[in-house]
């Protein structure tokens, strides 16, 4: 009697452990609305600041090289960036646009003057990429420019001087230059950064200091005949400072104003961020906590912008964001050189759904950043060029830019850590102008998969077509030995049956599914 009330006991247990598995499937309500917000195409920024290896040596290795390249950018790069439709390219920082003179870098390059680049390594540049070399690289890319001005070491002619050389298409003292140096049409750069991260390294201001100052630049930036006008962003907060939104909405006249930005990273701890290769499951789970945290700061932020501008003419502008690692080893700790693995992946498409969820404030992003840096989308050495986990998982996303959202009702199971947990499944919807619905699904639990139970049956679709980005571990990631170790494959663990999509998600996985 003992051993069958043992045995009873035992699958009683084993009922109640399926019940609980069966339960944490995640389950997604589609909610199709006319007045949803258009994804803005801008979300997929990029930003190549000068520091280590990102412009020299990395997009710039200069017209003599014998790697193959247009004006001196590596013609490999820019294939690589027209295939992600990189919508806009921020540069000349972060940091370095505070300590950046621009008339160092136009006119004859054996003429400019050299510069320490005293943020990142102390290097010394000798100015040879400069206005005209990034500028024509975003017409060759079919990308906006996003200048970052100089409000730190710089005055305000100066930034005045640079929207006149770039933008006057009439005669002028600026206007006339260009012409010298070889342009005569303007590009026409809409987008533009009053200062950066004016809180630390763009002069440790005081918010109330800094709103003033911007006024005040903003005041002499002249539109130059641009149609439409400029759209000129304000150094944002840092993560959770929340008082520096308050002070800037409640502050700058909105006229002077269309963009907030915010700067996140996903780091475990600025004192020990850990390997980028090599990381524990503690290390990773706490990246996912701080990746996951992009979803609260962009909703704080946003309900004191909404309560400022009601009318939502203001836009949230998060211009930089991703993981940040310890250096590889054996580089320049000032170079920020790291690995990418499918961590890396798992941020880029959890923050893109969640930038895609609060697509209405948020209309422009920019990865940190493009080449060698950071969470970078490529990887140089020599002659040799990889794709990243990250490239892959934004090429994939490209599908939602100019998309309008379907905003999504998600209950999903936990991720959990030790005493820890967090949400598992991250997921945005949206619908293109042919047609398409798409929608992207993450997994960011290390060990679990997770099915997805999603309600579709107010679409009225035929069926689907999915990719999948996944790996065997979390490490993996690309070489320039083994280039294409993670790269997107078809997918086909899924079913549509009156009206209900069901996924199975791997562990550590990124699926986008095209349904029409």
């Amino acid at each position: 009697m003992k051993n069958k009330l043992q045995i009873i006991g035992a699958l009683l247990v084993a009922l109640s452990c399926f019940s609980l598995v069966s339960a944490q499937d995640a389950t997604i309500r589609i909610i199709p609305s006319d007045d949803a917000p258009t994804i803005s195409r801008h979300i997929y920024g990029h930003f190549a600041e000068h520091l280590g290896r990102c412009i020299y040596d990395g997009l710039y290795v200069g017209e003599k090289s014998n790697i193959p390249n247009t004006e001196g950018v590596r013609n490999d790069i820019i294939n690589a960036l027209k295939e992600l439709k990189i919508p806009n390219l921020r540069w000349p920082g972060g940091c370095f646009a505070d300590t950046y003179h621009w008339k160092d870098g136009v006119g004859p390059q054996s003429e400019r003057p050299t510069i320490v680049n005293t943020w990142w390594g102390n290097v010394t540049e000798d100015n040879s990429f400069g206005t005209h070399n990034f500028l024509n690289l975003c017409e060759e890319l079919g990308a906006e420019p996003y200048l970052a001005g100089n409000v730190g070491s710089g005055e305000v002619q100066e930034l005045a001087d640079w929207v006149q050389y770039v933008n006057f298409d009439g005669i002028s003292p600026m206007s006339d230059w260009r012409k010298e140096n070889g342009r005569d049409k303007p590009w026409g750069v809409k987008y533009w950064g009053v200062g950066n991260e004016a809180w630390g390294c763009g002069g440790n201001m005081r918010v109330e200091y800094y709103a003033d100052i911007y006024r005040k630049y903003a005041t002499f930036m002249s539109d130059a005949g641009l149609e439409g006008g400029l759209y000129k962003i304000a150094s944002g907060a840092s993560n959770d400072d929340y008082h520096w939104t308050e002070v800037l909405m409640r502050d700058i006249p909105h006229n002077l104003l269309q963009g907030v930005a915010l700067h996140h990273y996903s780091v475990i701890d600025w004192n020990a961020k850990g390997p980028s290769v090599g990381f524990s499951e503690e290390q990773y789970f706490k990246t996912m906590e701080q990746a996951w945290l992009m979803e609260e700061l962009v909703t704080k932020h946003v309900e004191i912008m909404d309560k400022y501008d009601p009318k939502g003419k203001v836009d949230l502008v998060v211009d930089e964001w991703g993981g940040w690692y310890d250096v590889m080893e054996d580089t320049n700790p000032g170079f920020l050189y790291q690995q990418n693995t499918m961590r890396d992946a798992m941020i880029a498409g959890m923050t893109l759904n969640i930038f895609h969820n609060h697509a209405r404030r948020v209309k422009m992003a920019n990865l940190a950043q493009v080449v060698n840096v950071l969470q970078a989308v490529i990887l140089t050495e020599g002659e040799k060029m990889i794709l990243t986990p990250t490239y892959h998982v934004m090429k994939m996303y490209n599908v939602h830019q100019d998309a309008q959202l379907i905003p999504i009702e998600l209950a999903t199971p936990d991720y959990a850590y030790n005493d820890e947990k967090l949400p598992a499944v991250n997921a945005s919807a949206s619908k293109d102008a042919e047609g398409k619905v798409h929608i992207s699904l993450v997994n960011i639990d290390a060990n679990k998969s997770n099915t997805i139970s999603v309600d579709v049956s107010a679409l009225k679709l035929k069926g689907f077509t999915a990719e999948i980005l996944t790996s065997k571990t979390l490490e993996d990631h690309n070489t320039f030995e083994s280039p294409e170790k993670i790269q997107p494959e078809k997918f086909k663990k899924f079913k549509l049956k009156k009206g209900i999509l069901e996924v199975e998600l791997p562990p550590f996985s990124v699926v986008v599914l095209e349904g029409n």
